[in-house]
């Protein structure tokens, strides 16, 4: 019998895990996999066939390095020292992992993530580089993500108005795939350069091609050492000599017995890591009435306060030991116990490629297509007949809070006195293995992580539920696909705000003049997202916090407070 590594610790899950290794090693599953065979996850090709690049796109990418590396060169000797990246999901993740990772390289760029159509924080980018010479990277798989040409329309706009149209383009780059609507804007706009991708690789599968390596090279990355590191997973998965394998068994086995909440503890040094796999698992598993959810930046507690759901990943680096002993109570105390060691900050490559590996294994066990995201759809279609809307009205359609608190309005399905009553109703209607999930369409804020934090912690502490936490928009291109595509346990809190600034989005990149602005879009997106969920047969209450949005969550945490310490 296969024995199980040792960094697993699984207790009564294990012969089971096992057993099913043996069988997937007896059955060839790794080399069908690396045959392309898509019989493994569906009974059609599409989207699965065109999907399977991201196994060899670490070694096919080797010999870009040169060209990179010369790219990386001219952007510096022009005195470019900022980069902003404009994309979402599976284009800003990867990047923003690198950036948070590697930030102290000394020749690299400052690279700036837009992920966010919070108007603060678009205002807050433009002011970071107002005056800068930047470099602007206009990053979209499909070519057509409507947050990412918004940013693009914005900021181009402003840079032709200040140096025309031929000097703005020096300072964008487009990364897309080919013959996408964006490979054709890059040519109109006088692109400095267009990066085309190898279109058979998914978002969020793509940290090992243009869409990761383009940042990452300006960042002063050693791409040449962190593709040979993704190297050594590929090399050991095709081999069954890694743990890619098992992890992607263990995960799939574990959700199927109700271990389905995936609880990352990982070290500081690459805490961008859990924002990039929680949507590759959530994306990737969340769908056809089951999936994984990654649990990431929930403060760890005592074993006691946690549900019978969940299974722990430690990730530690550089040998510290100190992440064993903090898991030992939770091997003691029954939980399943994976342990996931880094040595250097560029072991990272090897770590990334390992979960791909592992998802698209799960998938497999799962019963579900790992590579397409079904439901991402919806409330896209939503925000879009949302912003018709105000287009054609110059309003959305009215909605009446339930009731009205302090500074906040809530609404919900039923009528309650207060605040406390309703969120005691609200969590008075979960399930077993249910979660919960803060849906923030704030700016992300310092301010905010800490409050959040707090709510989180009281959350899980009373209730033994699972907590996440997502900014909206960008979490719809991430976990949204699982929040409607699982069994529906979710509970889902939308926190909206007034914004008393807000930016024009231009209508096209030529003019500054626009009929829809950031707020608008946000609105339409939060509204739709909602709407989406609702749809589905989700749990959902919505507070808006009004114009002092800190003030607001201060008061809303004081009543979570008050409800979580009743007995």
């Amino acid at each position: 019998m296969t024995k199980l590594s040792k960094h697993f610790n699984l207790g009564k899950y294990g012969s089971a895990v096992e057993d099913i290794l043996q069988e997937v090693t007896d059955n060839n599953l790794v080399e069908r996999i690396w045959e392309g065979d898509y019989t493994l996850w569906g009974s059609q090709p599409q989207e699965i066939s065109n999907r399977l690049g991201w196994l060899t796109s670490h070694q096919n990418m080797k010999s870009k390095i040169s060209d990179l590396q010369e790219f990386q060169r001219n952007i510096i000797q022009e005195g470019i020292k900022h980069v902003v990246l404009l994309g979402m999901g599976g284009s800003s993740l990867a990047p923003e992992l690198f950036q948070r990772t590697f930030r102290e390289q000394d020749e690299g760029c400052e690279l700036l993530v837009l992920d966010s159509t919070d108007p603060s924080k678009v205002a807050e980018v433009a002011e970071l580089v107002k005056g800068k010479p930047t470099l602007f990277i206009v990053s979209t798989k499909s070519g057509g993500t409507v947050e990412t040409l918004s940013f693009f329309q914005f900021f181009y706009s402003r840079l032709q108005s200040e140096m025309g149209r031929e000097m703005a383009g020096r300072f964008f780059v487009a990364i897309t795939d080919p013959g996408s609507s964006l490979e054709e804007l890059a040519q109109r706009h006088c692109f400095r350069e267009t990066f085309l991708n190898d279109p058979n690789i998914g978002g969020r599968y793509s940290a090992f091609s243009h869409f990761g390596l383009v940042p990452a090279i300006l960042l002063d990355i050693d791409v040449s050492r962190l593709l040979e590191s993704a190297q050594e997973g590929a090399h050991a998965f095709s081999g069954r000599q890694g743990d890619a394998l098992l992890l992607g068994i263990t995960l799939a086995k574990l959700a199927q017995e109700g271990r389905d909440k995936l609880t990352f503890v990982i070290d500081p040094s690459c805490s961008g890591f859990g924002d990039w796999v929680e949507q590759l698992i959530a994306e990737s598993t969340g769908k056809k009435g089951t999936g994984i959810l990654p649990v990431v930046g929930e403060e760890l507690s005592f074993p006691e306060n946690y549900g019978s759901d969940r299974v722990f990943v430690f990730m530690p680096v550089g040998g510290d030991e100190s992440m064993r002993e903090a898991a030992v109570p939770f091997i003691e105390a029954s939980h399943p116990v994976i342990f996931r060691p880094v040595k250097d900050l560029y072991d990272l490559g090897r770590e990334m490629f390992d979960w791909m590996a592992a998802t698209s294994v799960a998938g497999h066990f799962l019963g579900i297509n790992p590579f397409d995201q079904p439901d991402v759809e919806a409330a896209k279609n939503l925000a879009r007949q949302m912003m018709q809307e105000y287009l054609e009205t110059g309003r959305f359609p009215e909605e009446q809070p339930t009731l009205s608190e302090n500074t906040v309005e809530i609404y919900a399905d039923s009528t309650y006195l207060d605040l406390a009553s309703c969120l005691a109703g609200f969590f008075g209607s979960r399930l077993p293995g249910s979660y919960f999930c803060i849906h923030a369409y704030l700016p992300p804020r310092k301010s905010f992580e800490g409050l959040f934090s707090k709510i989180r912690s009281s959350v899980r502490d009373r209730f033994q539920i699972a907590t996440t936490l997502g900014y909206g928009p960008r979490f719809l291109h991430s976990t949204g696909q699982l929040h409607k595509g699982d069994a529906g346990n979710g509970l889902f809190l939308q926190f909206t705000c007034d914004d008393p600034r807000d930016l024009v989005i231009p209508n096209h990149a030529e003019t500054q003049e626009g009929n829809l602005t950031f707020g608008i879009l946000k609105a339409a997106q939060a509204r739709g997202d909602r709407e989406a969920l609702l749809s589905k047969g989700r749990r959902v209450m919505r507070i808006h916090l009004g114009e002092h949005p800190e003030e607001g969550l201060e008061y809303v945490l004081g009543v979570f407070e008050e409800i979580t310490s009743r007995s």
